[in-house]
């Protein structure tokens, strides 16, 4: 097993290649910060999900504080031509959601986190569907993997990459990604506090569904700074993006 996990050349590379990608469809601002002592790893980074452009933006981010996450994702890329043999080639690690390997998706995160590796993860599962475009309820993993590593979790918010690329990409991505590149919208991505998961009580199955909840309330605190001037509704509205009120979190300023 190895003992210290080294970015790999290419994610090196890509990392850097990352931020002049997004600074070509969006005004990138990063702030917060990661404290020092929690960036030799291991570290989990809990994000939001917006758009398919997250993974460049949240990467360009990352290069910006000096981070090389090892993010987890989707089983179906890592099956994709050219794109899989890449995930797999920075260390990246699979998902495969609905079907009987989803079960290894967590070993394979403690593992690397054993490794002292900073792990990117959007806790959510999916693009969040929440109606005002808040943090869903998350799934449990994110608890879990900090409860079997001891590892901190940092939460990420980001804000307006959905101006960027529509819920249907790739479908039209041409003309999406001409349009951004006209309009250059502003994107932000803070680093938040660390989630204080201690004093939880209860079953182990409880005690992840507590955590979750800490987690994803640490985004959405995360979050309300980026989008003071639009609490409620956003202001840009994707038209290909579905609503779904199936995981909306409870939040005292929400609507209704």
């Amino acid at each position: 097993m190895e003992t210290s996990w080294r970015a790999p050349w290419l994610w090196r590379v890509l990392l850097w290649v990352s931020r002049p990608l997004a600074a070509l469809v969006c005004r990138l601002r990063v702030s917060g910060e990661v404290p020092p002592g929690l960036r030799g790893g291991p570290l989990i980074l809990a994000a939001n999900h917006v758009s398919p452009v997250d993974p460049v933006v949240l990467a360009a981010a990352c290069q910006v504080v000096g981070l090389a996450p090892r993010i987890m994702a989707t089983g179906g890329i890592f099956q994709a031509p050219v794109v899989g043999a890449v995930m797999r080639r920075c260390g990246h690690i699979r998902v495969d959601r609905r079907t009987a390997r989803v079960a290894q998706a967590l070993p394979d995160a403690a593992a690397a986190l054993a490794a002292n590796s900073t792990v990117l993860v959007y806790p959510e599962g999916r693009i969040g569907l929440d109606p005002w475009m808040w943090p869903e309820r998350g799934k449990t993993g994110v608890a879990r993997m900090a409860a079997m590593s001891g590892a901190p979790v940092v939460p990420v918010a980001q804000w307006g990459a959905h101006a960027v690329l529509p819920y249907t990409s790739p479908t039209g991505i041409v003309g999406s990604v001409l349009r951004a590149m006209w309009r250059r919208p502003v994107v932000w991505v803070r680093f938040g506090e660390p989630v204080d998961l201690s004093g939880l009580t209860g079953s182990a199955g409880a005690r992840a569904m507590r955590a979750t909840d800490r987690i994803m309330e640490g985004i959405t605190v995360t979050l309300a700074p980026l989008r003071a001037d639009e609490p409620r509704a956003p202001r840009f509205v994707d038209p290909t993006r579905p609503v779904d009120v199936s995981r909306v979190r409870r939040r005292a300023d929400r609507p209704g």
